[in-house]
């Protein structure tokens, strides 16, 4: 397990000739990304979370893609359409002509400004690894994930994902601001003479799919285990702040982040640190609270820590 931690290590050692800090943004990522998961990134403008998902797809030799959803998105945009061609002798076909959903890592940027019909056109290729148009099926090329941003403030002209497609993202993940320091070494590297770095590719596709699988082998002790599910099990039960809980499929989530996490790490167990970090980007998205928590000022972290708190 250690000689990953150093693969790890040089990627994010790889990652700062790009990025400054954002150090457990990027372990978030390359959590959801060992893990075959989506991760949703919810942060103000100009936090570089489209360059980072950009770097971290550049590192690892995936095909990248970027959507700009807007309300005038269509899903023929997001998938693909078929197009009438000529070819030899005048003949007249329909060929199809793939969109951009179409690669390894799809950038779906302020996710919450297409319309639910065309958030929708995500859904398959997010469950099922692929495109349905028209009456064909097309199978998308592995590994496949979407990451998709949203921006927390702008209400307007904007459209709530929809609960059952929020839960298809294993993880949400909060980019805050940059430190003063850290803001500092931001000024220094954009601001003044601007430089075009080369990064190593230090993983294929290939070593990605065998990480995916050294992944789920990662032990976990059967009191670590109960306590996964019972901290989302929390969820369903704490009716005093929470009025719907969380699914089966955060109690999958929590323990394959947190199997991910100590890959990562270089850990050959999961350990009740890896549940207590990873509760909060596994079940924020996933939990609402009622008027009695909303009346008191509670964030949904807020209620997750009251959770983490009392599940021992």
């Amino acid at each position: 397990m250690k000689n990953y931690k150093q693969v790890f290590d040089e990627i994010k050692k790889e990652s700062s000739k790009i990025i400054v800090g954002q150090n457990e943004i990027i372990d978030q990522i390359i959590t959801a990304i060992l893990c075959d998961g989506n991760a949703l990134l919810e942060g103000y403008p100009g936090l570089a979370k489209t360059l980072t998902i950009r770097t971290l797809s550049e590192l690892m030799d995936l095909k990248f893609s970027r959507i700009q959803n807007t309300p005038d998105l269509m899903p023929s945009d997001i998938t693909g359409t078929y197009i009438l061609e000529e070819g030899s002798g005048g003949k007249r076909q329909f060929k199809f002509q793939p969109g951009p959903i179409f690669a390894n890592v799809v950038l779906a940027d302020e996710i919450n400004r297409a319309t639910p019909k065309t958030q929708s056109a995500l859904l398959e290729a997010m469950q099922e690894k692929q495109v349905t148009v028209g009456t064909n099926t097309f199978k998308l090329d592995l590994p496949f994930f979407v990451l998709a941003t949203q921006n927390p403030i702008e209400q307007e002209g904007t459209y709530p994902l929809p609960e059952a497609q929020a839960d298809r993202f294993l993880l949400k993940i909060k980019v805050g601001y940059p430190a003063f320091d850290e803001e500092l070494q931001i000024v220094d590297k954009y601001a003044a003479e601007l430089k075009h770095h080369r990064l190593k590719v230090m993983l294929n596709k290939n070593h990605l799919l065998t990480l995916q699988g050294l992944t789920r082998q990662v032990p976990i002790a059967n009191d670590i285990k109960q306590r996964a599910v019972k901290i989302v099990l929390a969820t369903r039960t704490h009716k005093e702040i929470i009025q719907y809980g969380a699914s089966p499929r955060a109690s999958i989530g929590l323990i394959l982040a947190s199997k991910a996490r100590a890959l990562i790490q270089g850990r050959n167990h999961v350990s009740n640190d890896d549940l207590n970090t990873l509760s909060f980007p596994i079940l924020r998205h996933r939990i609402i609270l009622n008027f009695e928590a909303e009346r008191k000022g509670m964030s949904v972290d807020d209620a997750i820590k009251s959770i983490i708190t009392k599940v021992k």
